[in-house]
């Protein structure tokens, strides 16, 4: 394939804008398509803020299963598993099932860490061309534990990822509060923490708003409001793109088109025999205005007993995280939602906040292996950058980048196991 192409792009969230301005600095005409008014809009728009490598052991592991039978039926649970009358969901619980095997779960966290390495390395190389401002910080990432044996599982998960090149570091209780002094309450709680500290934290929704203004500034082309109905094909190529808004309807051509439209991807792309194993994990999030002064953590922390985290965005924190897998419903639990603030007044009783939090839910694009689907489909001039999960902030300019060098014949730089599907 010619490498200055004209190239659609479905979807404006993190991945499709990342995607788009690599595409477009490697020298294509880009076109980029959404539903949405603005970018970053859906699954981008308040998700947990971190750039984290450290995140990297999937939730497909010898260890959860146990975890998974003690959550069912609790409404409040980490990971809820709401059973639907889905064969898209059996099939991806099933093959979750199979990625819990220890040697299947090594080889994903390498994956992980690979794209995820690679991908911070052109978030900040971005950063520093672009000066691109998004409330990051760069104060690394502390893992903390309440329990135990949590904590003993997670020190082994961090000696793999340390064997893949990441500086994840065990450290005692009294470590974890010279790192982040406002866990100094939750003292009595931890049993120890591990920390990244070449992981960073950011807003993700700022991030992708400021990129694609430098996009649009860069040549690349918007269309917004625009639903996509179909893809078509004709003779094991893309033919166009159906879509349609309230002016009516209309074919949008390219030379090659790029599927990043996190968990409605499978959807589409059903029609033309392509079955991606990806499944909406509805994830949740509190967004709580801080007073001037206020005792907030401002190192990013993850919570892994309860699936948390916590970034702090200027004169905001960001609570989040958790897995619903209930389809693609978008309504917000109020359980759910009540649990993020039970959490964060038991780990920082005396924090004060301005207002009510702001709750948000979306859909992350899971695969049962936590590894994106990065890659060339069984048509010739169809490409997909999805998948990404809980990781897609974290992973979204590697794979963009990645992609782009796919796109012009490149071998990508990252050793990671990009498809042909």
């Amino acid at each position: 394939m010619g490498c200055r192409l004209k190239v659609l792009v479905l979807g404006a969230g993190v991945v499709g804008i990342t995607s788009a301005w690599y595409l477009a600095r490697a020298g294509h005409q880009v076109t980029v398509v959404d539903r949405q008014p603005l970018v970053g809009n859906e699954t981008s728009f308040a998700n947990g803020g971190q750039i984290s490598v450290s995140h990297a052991e999937p939730w497909a592991n010898p260890h959860v299963l146990p975890r998974v039978l003690k959550w069912l039926g609790q409404e409040n649970a980490p990971l809820l598993w709401r059973w639907r009358a889905d064969p898209a969901q059996l099939a991806w619980g099933l093959r979750f099932l199979a990625e819990c095997m220890p040697g299947r779960t090594r080889r994903n966290i390498a994956a992980i860490v690979a794209m995820s390495l690679y991908s911070r390395s052109r978030l900040r190389a971005l950063r520093a061309e672009l000066g691109l401002q998004y409330d990051h910080l760069e104060r690394g990432i502390l893992h903390i534990y309440t329990d135990t044996e949590e904590f003993a599982a997670a020190i082994q998960a961090a000696k793999v990822m340390r064997e893949f090149g990441l500086d994840r570091d065990a450290v005692d209780v009294e470590k974890c509060l010279k790192i982040e002094p406002a866990l100094a309450d939750a003292k009595p709680r931890l049993v120890g923490g591990d920390f990244t500290r070449s992981d960073e934290s950011g807003d993700a929704h700022k991030f992708t708003v400021a990129l694609a203004e430098h996009a649009k500034a860069a040549g690349v082309d918007f269309r917004l409001n625009l639903t996509v109905d179909r893809i078509a094909s004709g003779g094991g190529q893309i033919a166009g793109v159906l879509v349609h808004n309230e002016a009516g309807s209309e074919l949008l051509t390219a030379d090659a088109y790029v599927v990043a439209l996190g968990s409605y991807s499978p959807l589409l792309l059903r029609p033309l025999g392509i079955g991606l194993p990806v499944y909406p994990a509805k994830g949740y999030s509190a967004t709580l205005r801080l007073p001037e002064g206020a005792l907030a953590p401002t190192v990013s922390l993850t919570d892994d007993e309860y699936k948390l985290v916590f970034s702090r965005l200027g004169n905001r924190l960001r609570v989040a995280g958790t897995a619903e897998f209930n389809g693609y419903n978008l309504e917000l639990n109020p359980v759910r939602c009540q649990m993020l603030m039970q959490r964060t007044r038991q780990l920082f009783p005396n924090l004060a906040i301005d207002g009510e939090p702001e709750f948000w839910c979306g859909l992350r694009p899971a695969t049962p292996s936590n590894v994106p689907i990065i890659g060339r489909s069984r048509y010739g001039n169809l490409w997909l950058n999805t998948g990404h999960g809980t990781l897609g902030w974290t992973m979204s300019c590697g794979s963009a980048a990645a992609l782009a060098d796919l796109m012009c014949g490149k071998r990508p730089e990252p050793e990671f196991p990009f498809i042909r599907c």
